[in-house]
């Protein structure tokens, strides 16, 4: 392999045999997609606005002409974290599992990027970044797009469960109603998605879009009021479900295709 393509495959790499064989049953199959969602570490906010410009020439284009589409970037709404998001929609497994190979032959990729892609150990691109794996939900099977405004932003929000069973039982909430009851009290989701392979498991992840920061705490208000969420809580079968919530606001990035 030669010294680009071989860059290009270690810096979009991230997920091994394992996330494939975990993934088995998905995609085409049954019309749910899966996505890997990463978390690029920059050392500083010029870092951050070159991985930007990395992706926005480079990377989003040679993944759109793979059919890896739309393609999410996001970082912080507040404090000052140079860290992007980066959320890659997969219609099947073979999708995620031949996307390096075909990027690492896709020379406009390899030479818009080679600045990044060869970057030395001296300045690296980036410091690490996480790769998490889900599938989603059988209520939500495909990636959506809620808004387009300048003014929009989102939530990413990590579930966390103390054991399989419940983290199953979550999902299935999810899917019995807690899903239609986020649609009409205004919680538009992008997606939910079951960690598969990642960190802090067993968790589920999903995220929600909104016009602005007026129109999210409007929605959490109306479905904290519901009656159908007020019910559904206090069901049994739905009890000690979660253990751990992690909730990030956050904005997209000039390039963002969501």
């Amino acid at each position: 392999m030669k010294r680009r393509e071989f860059m290009a495959a270690s810096c979009l790499a991230g997920l091994g045999p394992l996330g494939a064989a975990a993934a088995q049953g998905a995609g085409a199959s049954t019309g749910k997609e899966l996505y890997e969602l990463r978390l690029y570490h920059l050392a500083s906010v010029d870092k951050q606005n070159a991985f930007e410009a990395f992706l926005a020439e480079a990377a989003i284009p040679a993944l759109n002409r793979i059919g890896i589409e739309p393609v999410g970037v996001f970082k912080a709404a507040e404090g000052d974290d140079p860290g992007l998001f980066v959320l890659l929609p997969h219609k099947t497994v073979a999708s995620l599992v031949g996307m390096y190979e075909k990027l690492g032959g896709d020379a406009a990729f390899l030479e818009a990027g080679a600045r990044l892609l060869e970057a030395p150990k001296s300045d690296p691109a980036y410091e690490r970044f996480e790769s998490s794996l889900l599938l989603a939900f059988d209520g939500h099977p495909k990636l959506t797009v809620p808004s387009k405004k300048e003014s929009r932003v989102f939530q990413l929000r990590i579930y966390e469960s103390h054991n399989d069973e419940r983290a199953v039982r979550k999902i299935e909430m999810f899917n019995a109603g807690e899903i239609d009851i986020f649609h009409h009290t205004g919680l538009a989701p992008v997606f939910f998605g079951q960690t598969l392979v990642g960190s802090r498991l067993p968790n589920l992840t999903y995220m929600l879009g909104f016009d602005d920061p007026e129109a999210l705490e409007k929605a959490w208000d109306a479905f904290r009021a519901d009656p159908g969420w007020n019910e559904m809580k206090q069901d049994p079968q739905y009890a000690d479900t979660v253990s751990n919530i992690t909730n990030l606001l956050l904005r997209p990035a000039g390039c963002s295709q969501i």
